[in-house]
């Protein structure tokens, strides 16, 4: 975020990357296991000298990383890393850090059930309690969807768009805090997935969230909710099948 106060030599900024780069770094290596649960990190001194940082931000990334449920300080003992039932699998870096260590299907396939548990609820609210500029804006999204020239990436980026601004519409701010969930599914998808959708899948992703929004306009909650499930069952489908298509060109 800008700082509300003048920074000419841009200080505020590199200390901003400064901290941000040992959250990252730490983050990362614990979420791969690179510090194992249970694991004691290394002291300060040895961190503040392998990010060449200052004791300072050392201090508030560490501050960051414990509210993120990733590690504890210990008195006497040190800065420790937490069991994963205790990490704040809700949060976007953490979910990020999975993806870029490479996820299990289990772990995809269980984000797709907390997207089904709520995302249908969602829906139904939206249904409900959309504006009608919300519903148009829905619309205009859905269709979005059906550009035949969609990259795998672009197509991610307008699914994502199209589920966040449905999670707004359904005027509940709890929905909207699951956009990181929401979106390392898509993007972890994306990732997964090589080479570009054609046309004929496009058109299939526009036709099944365009159903969702003509539910919603409907004020047909149930219609919104079922039409919502199919839509994530799809993704379900799509990242099973990828994964078996991994295992298949494995020897």
């Amino acid at each position: 975020m800008p700082s509300e106060m003048p920074d000419p030599m841009g200080l505020v900024r590199r200390k901003h990357t400064s901290h941000r780069q040992v959250v990252e770094e730490i983050g990362k290596a614990i979420v791969s296991g690179g510090f194992p649960v249970g694991s004691v990190l290394p002291g300060d001194p040895e961190l503040a000298k392998r990010f060449h940082v200052s004791r300072t931000v050392l201090r508030e990334a560490m501050k960051t990383l414990a509210a993120k449920g990733l590690v504890v300080p210990k008195a006497r003992i040190g800065t420790r890393v937490t069991d994963r039932q205790f990490w704040n699998m809700f949060d976007g870096d953490i979910l990020r850090w999975h993806f870029e260590a490479g996820v299990s299907e289990e772990f995809l396939l269980n984000l797709y059930d907390i997207r089904e548990a709520f995302e249908p609820a969602a829906a139904a609210l939206a249904a409900e309690r959309a504006s009608s500029d919300q519903i148009t804006l829905l619309r205009q999204l859905a269709e979005a969807l059906g550009n035949p020239d969609h990259t795998t990436e672009s197509l991610a980026f307008a699914d994502l768009r199209f589920h966040l601004a449905l999670a707004t519409a359904s005027h509940n701010p709890f929905m909207r805090t699951l956009g990181s969930l929401i979106e390392a599914a898509l993007f972890g998808v994306f990732r997964m997935s090589s080479g570009s959708p054609d046309g004929q899948r496009a058109a299939e992703v526009r036709a099944s969230h365009m159903a969702i929004v003509d539910a919603i306009a409907a004020r047909d909650c149930t219609a919104a909710r079922q039409t919502m499930e199919k839509v994530i069952r799809i993704g379900r489908d799509r990242a099973r099948a990828t994964f078996s298509e991994e295992a298949a060109d494995r020897p």
